[in-house]
């Protein structure tokens, strides 16, 4: 969440601040006035304490790996409820905290890619997706089929899929594995609710992401034109800037439902990559 970094970012700036203005001057004057070096301020010391710390989670969250929790079943089956995933931070670029400006130019999202992002009509929020459309290409969805510039996906049937724990109710849902140039992958389609036809050209600096619940997921298909919060018209509202783009998921660390993980739990998902 935006607040977060936003706090992570200022408190580790005030208590580098602190602890450097006590390195290069207070200490100084302290050991003057009373000949003791270790006679510290107590915020001093906290400061001092807790800067590294603070240094080091910033670093690694920002540039290196961010834990996220998946609140919403549009990822199934592939991401469950509970999930706790890593996101590579670094795979599009490194970007800056607080406003994610890219300041040096890595890599691009690949088709199939599942991505963290900031939509444009919920910028508060993190949200996960599959990169389905990349810039210039030309999306079609009709009928459960999807369409890449004019090349139809296969689909294998697997069965029927069954749901588990706060998934449980979706058992009338087909399991498929669908054959997207670049990423071969399971999803799950409604038998008898069809969601979100239509068809697409990604603008350039833009991509077109979808869940792979297709019948239960609100992605780059089903967008607002127009903020919910002020009413201000989105530009290319069906699909996601580059510029809003997190990072890269890439592994279940863990998966539990509730506080404190009192909820169940499901050990075989750890260390699960996402494909």
């Amino acid at each position: 969440m935006v607040w977060f970094e936003t706090i992570l970012v200022v408190l580790t700036l005030l208590t580098g601040f602190i602890w450097l203005l006590d390195k290069l001057f207070l200490a100084k004057r302290r050991a003057a006035r009373s000949g003791l070096l270790d006679d510290e301020p107590v915020l001093v010391d906290y400061s001092r304490a807790f800067f590294p710390v603070l240094a080091i989670v910033l670093i690694l969250r920002s540039f290196i790996a961010e834990p996220y929790k998946i609140p919403s079943a549009s990822m199934m089956p592939n991401l469950l409820i509970g999930d706790f995933i890593l996101v590579n931070k670094f795979a599009y670029g490194l970007r800056l905290p607080i406003n994610n400006k890219k300041f040096i130019s890595i890599g691009e999202p690949k088709r199939g890619d599942v991505v963290v992002f900031k939509p444009p009509h919920d910028p508060e929020n993190n949200w996960i997706k599959r990169v389905i459309g990349l810039p210039g290409d030309r999306i079609s969805f009709q009928g459960n089929t999807l369409t890449v510039n004019g090349q139809a996906m296969t689909y294998k049937m697997l069965g029927t899929y069954t749901g588990r724990g706060v998934a449980q109710g979706t058992d009338s849902a087909a399991l498929l594995e669908e054959d997207l140039p670049g990423r071969t992958h399971k999803v799950l389609e409604g038998l008898d609710n069809l969601v979100g036809a239509g068809e697409w050209e990604v603008p350039a600096g833009y991509y077109f992401v979808m869940g792979d619940n297709r019948d239960n997921s609100e992605d780059g298909r089903l967008w607002p034109e127009v903020s919910p919060k002020d009413g201000s018209p989105i530009p290319n509202h069906n699909f996601l800037p580059e510029k809003d783009l997190r990072g890269k998921a890439f592994l279940i660390w863990l998966n539990c439902e509730g506080w404190f993980c009192k909820g169940s739990f499901d050990a075989s998902r750890i260390g699960t990559k996402i494909q």
